[in-house]
């Protein structure tokens, strides 16, 4: 089913109550480089019953201002394909938060992979570069604009819809996941590399306890500092503080956030709300009013652990998602 063209012009706002924490899990991912015939066929020969689990290098080559050739150097794709059965041709790339300084690869990474995939979504985790790995901007938006034309421009070997491609963050990954929305480009049809040609726009973004404006009282001063230094540009500042660059191409946007969040305020996403609010873009923001910061899928937590269904509701409502019996 293809995105609504019309925008819709209801905003809704909820506050709700949370008491406890979510769970953490991890898996691990086998080798898969680029070039490698189409990820389905993991599948289709008879192992249809499990996800198919693949990583592979975002570049072939070194990535753009790579330091070395260390591990830590070379940004990655974790991808995790739903089975046959629950494919519904949606995409979501995963961008783990951690403060640009590490990643929480389990309960903001694996985890959120295999909701989606339970849910017949095709999930990307982006294996960014970061400050605890050596790197500050632009490393880390390259390496998540590099993902989404990754996912896009392969979207047949992934079985999914090129149209229906999305983007989630968590913390300070969604201050990432912000940027890719507010900062993409169409491609360049002249670029050697057919990843390169296509866009970096999300056709949807969903932003979880977000990390957003940059030199605000309500900033979160760590992200901030590992992502632009100690002394940065005050014109980058302003860039970077995504609240401000939001114009009417921004994709459609889900939030959600909590009050009582005391590392990043509540404050973030209410400014990117409402900057898309002024803009007419699409969105949808829910504020609980308990449960500390970086809840993930905040599973058996009264109130908040009703947002990946309601985020669910919202895909459907624009598209991405076929109607459930």
């Amino acid at each position: 089913m293809a995105p609504l063209a019309a925008r819709s012009s209801s905003r809704r706002l909820r506050f709700q109550v949370v008491r406890s924490a979510s769970a953490m899990l991890c898996c691990l991912l086998p080798l898969f480089a680029p070039g490698t015939p189409r990820l389905a066929a993991a599948q289709d020969e008879g192992q249809s019953t499990k996800p198919a689990r693949v990583e592979r290098r975002l570049w072939e080559g070194a990535a753009p201002g790579a330091l070395g050739e260390r591990a830590e150097d070379i940004p990655r794709l974790l991808i995790e394909l739903p089975t046959p059965e629950k494919r519904t041709g949606a995409a979501i790339v995963v961008l783990p938060g951690g403060g640009y300084g590490g990643l929480a690869m389990g309960h903001e990474g694996h985890e959120i992979a295999a909701w989606l995939t339970d849910h017949g979504i095709a999930a990307f985790i982006c294996d960014y570069r970061h400050r605890g790995k050596g790197y500050g901007h632009p490393a880390p938006l390259l390496d998540a604009q590099r993902a989404v034309r990754t996912v896009r421009a392969e979207a047949e070997r992934f079985s999914v819809d090129p149209a229906r491609i999305g983007i989630i963050g968590f913390s300070a990954g969604g201050h990432l996941a912000s940027t890719v929305a507010t900062h993409f480009d169409a491609g360049d049809p002249a670029a050697s590399d057919p990843i390169d040609q296509v866009s970096s726009r999300p056709d949807f973004a969903i932003l979880c306890y977000p990390v957003i404006s940059f030199d605000e009282a309500w900033t979160h001063r760590g992200s901030q500092q590992n992502l632009l230094g100690e002394s940065p540009d005050p014109d980058l500042v302003r860039k970077l503080s995504n609240e401000k660059s939001v114009t009417a191409e921004n994709p459609p946007t889900f939030l959600w956030h909590t009050t009582e969040d005391q590392v990043v305020p509540v404050e973030n996403a209410i400014r990117f709300y409402q900057a898309l609010e002024r803009h007419d873009v699409p969105c949808e923001l829910l504020i609980f009013e308990r449960g500390r910061h970086g809840l993930g899928l905040a599973r058996g937590i009264r109130s908040v652990s009703s947002w990946p269904d309601r985020c669910l509701d919202w895909m459907t409502l624009h598209g991405w998602l076929p109607e459930t019996p």
